[in-house]
């Protein structure tokens, strides 16, 4: 018999007091869990959920048996993961460091639903275009994404990643790096560089777009003015982002109905 959660504690006078019951939540498997979840996201799947878990922003327990069980707090964290990918457009550095810091959104918003304030400018997702970041060498790459060295090497042939070469080594940026991850996980399913010229072609027509818009203002001897157009262009790419997102995903709904 394994022993109790509560010991009972002893009146006084020697009678028992009868403890309170100890309310438990009931863990879920990752089935349940996608299928919690997917009102809200109606994209989420069982291998992205694996994909985040690989990731190290999940850690669900495990039974002896190897089955992964996800307690409450475990869906309140992927959820948070969930909508800063949709709504915030986070890389997973950025949703670590946020999660590091304790941001874990809750199912519902409490209070009284904020009110638009019209000479407010309205929040939009987050997309920086200035800088790459850290620099990483190919070796580090291939051991953080686990891709294979001849993936890495195709996305470069079909130009989908570059590289940057320096005293003989080839380091990528932290963008080339999430790109890399990404598309390691479409290799899972067949899909390699070739299959992704589409997205480059889309990408560059799309940067040219903005770039025709922004041009003026970008060449502009006015560092507040240059400034003002970086914050535009980021503005932009995220507002494309997001009606590419929800093309994409109207378009998907026609397939599986």
């Amino acid at each position: 018999m394994s022993e109790p959660d509560v010991t009972d504690p002893v009146a006084a006078d020697g009678a028992e007091l009868q403890p309170e019951p100890v309310q438990r939540q009931k863990s879920l498997t990752i089935g349940a869990v996608c299928k919690a979840l997917q009102q809200e996201f109606p994209d989420i799947s069982i291998s992205k959920i694996r994909y985040l878990e690989d990731q190290k922003l999940l850690e669900p327990r495990r039974t002896p048996g190897g089955y992964r069980l996800y307690a409450q707090s475990d869906v309140a964290r992927l959820r948070t993961i969930l909508r800063m990918q949709r709504d915030e457009f986070l890389p997973l550095r950025v949703i670590r460091q946020e999660l590091a810091s304790g941001r874990v959104d809750g199912d519902e918003p409490t209070g009284p639903a904020p009110t638009e304030d019209a000479n407010r400018p309205r929040r939009r997702p987050s997309v920086s275009v200035t800088g790459g970041g850290a620099l990483y060498s190919l070796e580090d790459v291939a051991e953080d994404t686990r891709a294979a060295p001849a993936l890495i090497a195709e996305l470069e042939d079909y130009g989908v990643i570059k590289g940057e070469a320096r005293a003989g080594t080839k380091y990528y940026d932290e963008t080339e790096r999430e790109i890399i991850r990404a598309v390691t996980e479409l290799a899972r399913y067949g899909v390699g560089g070739r299959n992704l010229r589409a997205f480059r072609t889309s990408a560059d027509r799309e940067a040219a777009l903005l770039q025709q818009i922004l041009a003026p203002a970008l060449r502009s001897r006015n560092v507040e003015r240059r400034k003002e157009a970086v914050e535009a262009l980021e503005n932009l790419a995220a507002v494309t982002t997001h009606l590419k997102h929800l093309l994409l995903i109207r378009d998907l709904r026609k397939i599986v109905g």
